[in-house]
């Protein structure tokens, strides 16, 4: 398992969480968002999938990952 912490501007509720969470779950990654910091802490199987897919669905959700 790989694990990464992304910076994600944009978000600011609870909506913002789900949204992307789901999101990640959909790809079969574990995201864990932090409000408070903008981040995203991600989980995945570097077998599987990779960063830019993963910022991709993100950013699919309306989100930018710098």
């Amino acid at each position: 398992m790989q694990t990464i912490t992304l910076k994600v501007e944009g978000m600011s509720c609870n909506h913002c969480v789900n949204s992307i969470e789901g999101a990640l779950k959909e790809l079969g990654a574990s995201g864990h968002v932090n409000l408070g910091d903008k981040s995203v802490t991600v989980s995945y199987d570097e077998n599987k999938l990779n960063e830019a897919a993963i910022k991709e669905a993100i950013e699919d959700q309306g989100y930018d990952v710098n």
